[in-house]
């Protein structure tokens, strides 16, 4: 089990929990979704002596890639990492909703995920659980050894996102938190793209979309 901290920044116009994950050994970090601000973001990390290396997207709304783009002006060697079933909906302003927010953003990953890989990243394992849904490609990243979800806008607290937007799937959402998120340990604690965190056993026993 590695020696992880995150850090929860709250970031844009619609509060989007912003999450860097820090190996305190190495100091090596990935960060979940920046929405904005890059600016305090690098800032932060150049303080905190903070080397950042990965950028996970959990999908590709603007409300949670705001940021990408100064991260790699300001740091080009980090890496950018979504499910390659985003990889539309990074690039077209019509699918991640720019559109929305008076801008036309356009996004590529440097990475692009293959169904749902484990791989190595600070010093841990990662699982990429692919939850289409809220997007088709929405992609949660789960810490097993240390119990963590990091789940956007898929599964919140007490709720889940919505799936009325551009390839959104209300039954693949239901479907695939059911079957992939809420079979997790109960005590896996769940970090959402808003409001506060939960953890899956709360979600099992109070989440009023599902019924255990």
């Amino acid at each position: 089990m590695a020696n992880l901290i995150t850090i929860t920044n709250i970031l844009g116009s619609l509060g989007t929990n912003c999450y860097t994950i820090v190996n305190q050994d190495t100091r090596e970090a990935a960060v979940v979704d920046p929405a904005a601000r890059a600016d305090y973001l690098v800032k932060m990390y150049e303080e905190q002596n903070i080397k950042l290396k990965y950028i996970l997207l959990t999908h590709g709304h603007v409300d949670h890639i705001g940021g990408v783009e100064g991260l790699k002006k300001a740091l080009p060697e980090v890496k950018i990492y979504a499910s390659s079933e985003e990889a539309d909906v990074l690039k077209r302003p019509e699918l991640n909703l720019s559109m929305m927010f008076g801008s036309a953003m356009s996004l590529e990953a440097d990475e692009l995920i293959e169904g749902e890989p484990e791989f190595e990243l600070l010093g841990t394992k990662v699982k990429c659980i692919h939850v289409p849904g809220h997007t088709k490609g929405g992609m949660c990243y789960y810490f097993p050894e240390e119990k963590l979800l990091f789940s956007g806008d898929t599964l919140f607290n007490y709720s889940i996102g919505r799936s009325d937007f551009p390839t959104g799937d209300e039954r693949a959402l239901m479907t695939n938190i059911s079957e992939k998120l809420l079979t997790l340990p109960e005590d896996v604690v769940v970090y959402p793209g808003h409001n506060d965190r939960t953890t899956i056993k709360k979600e099992k026993m109070g989440n009023p979309y599902f019924r255990y």
